[in-house]
């Protein structure tokens, strides 16, 4: 019988209170997993913690920090109390983030930098803290939950693809710097996905975002934690879930040109049709 590598580890999950993070607390609690769910409201994480509770083992934990992982002092302070409750960290998975949608022009420098505060930097201040833990324990897992956005631009996330880019570049230099401290990461590139920040911008996108958005299938957050965790258990760097998905990049790595191509016409159809009416 192959071995679950899951059961007993310690797994932090930020963002754990919804969407892809709440599936993936799920499933991982199923695999026998000790969780730290981390999210800035508590409220939803008591909801979560309801429902995990419900299918947990028992003697497993589930407990519970509110947090902001834009604030370096915070995290490091939570990170310092989830392993003295838990005790040291196996897994870190980082899917805190938000997502911002508009004409350029129209967006200030404080969505930028709420961005990326959160994005980029909330995952950079869980990293740095989890990596003592990480180093005495000798090794552990970090999963960058990123973007199909962090490998391409997109129309309207000028804020969102910075923060995903940049992602993509932190990761790429950690895993080549920590490897041979075996600390392994993981980088989650998917498309758009069934979650609570997808319902918000669906309620204000553009409609030039909305038609490049069409281009490949939207997912569904089961869909999504599925391909993570089978990723991990596959030691695969690129996570890349949905057929579609990876026919894209793919794509956008080999042939840039064409997909430059066809966001363009993809573009021009809408101004066109603003023009006629």
């Amino acid at each position: 019988m192959k071995k679950n590598m899951f059961d007993g580890k310690k797994i932090i999950i930020t963002g754990g209170s919804s969407g892809v993070g709440k599936i993936l607390a799920q499933r991982l609690i199923k695999k026998g997993a000790r969780l730290a769910l981390v999210a800035r409201d508590e409220k939803k994480l008591l909801s979560v913690k309801k429902e995990i509770s419900e299918i947990a083992s028992a003697g497993q934990a589930v407990a519970l920090f509110t947090c902001d992982v834009a604030d370096t002092s915070a995290v490091e302070k939570t990170f310092k109390r989830i392993a003295e409750e838990l005790g040291t960290p196996d897994l870190l998975i980082n899917s805190a983030g938000i997502l911002r949608e508009g004409y350029f022009e129209n967006q200030k420098i404080e969505t930028f930098r709420e961005v990326m505060d959160i994005n980029f930097f909330g995952t950079l201040h869980c990293i740095q803290s989890v990596l003592p833990y990480f180093k005495n324990n000798g090794g552990g897992r970090i999963v960058n939950i990123c973007s199909v956005a962090g490998l391409m631009g997109v129309f309207g996330y000028s804020a969102y693809c910075a923060s995903k880019h940049a992602l993509t570049g932190l990761t790429g230099s950690l895993r080549t710097e920590l490897k041979y401290q075996n600390i392994i990461f993981h980088i989650v590139y998917p498309p758009e996905f069934d979650s609570p920040m997808v319902d918000e911008i669906n309620t204000y996108r553009s409609e030039e975002n909305r038609m490049i958005a069409k281009t490949i299938p939207k997912l569904s957050a089961d869909k999504v934690a599925d391909d993570i965790i089978k990723g991990i258990e596959k030691n695969q760097y690129e996570i890349i879930p949905g057929i579609a998905t990876r026919l894209a990049v793919r794509s956008e790595k080999l042939l840039p040109s064409i997909g430059r191509a066809v966001v363009d016409f993809k573009i021009s159809r809408v101004y066109n049709k603003s023009l006629e009416n």
